[in-house]
């Protein structure tokens, strides 16, 4: 599993390197140049088009639309600069403790 996590991470490292390229050279690029609020819509797209897979039970879609999701979510971390060691740390936190235990003891605003 390391190697995966490995994986993960390796294509942070390049998602986060395109930051402040060429917009017309690429996708991810343009993506950041557009902003937080385009990323965060794309994110969304893809997490609906996993979803509709989900339901339709397509495994294969799933699967292709799984690798999306995470390298849009990706995309959103890198333009909000942050790291995904901070999303790993917060699991890490959570880790041994129930569901319903973390949300309780969630802040309420």
């Amino acid at each position: 599993m390391a190697d995966h996590a490995h994986q993960l991470d390796a294509l942070f490292e390049v998602i986060a390197a395109r930051k402040g390229t060429d917009a017309e050279a690429s996708y991810t690029a343009r993506l950041l140049s557009r902003g937080v609020e385009t990323c965060a819509q794309k994110l969304g797209e893809e997490a609906v088009e996993t979803v509709i897979a989900a339901t339709r039970r397509d495994a294969p879609a799933v699967i292709s639309e799984s690798a999306d999701l995470i390298y849009h979510w990706l995309v959103l971390l890198a333009s909000l600069d942050i790291d995904p060691l901070e999303v790993y740390a917060e699991l890490a936190r959570r880790e041994g403790m129930s569901g319903l235990e973390e949300k309780a003891s969630r802040k309420k605003t």
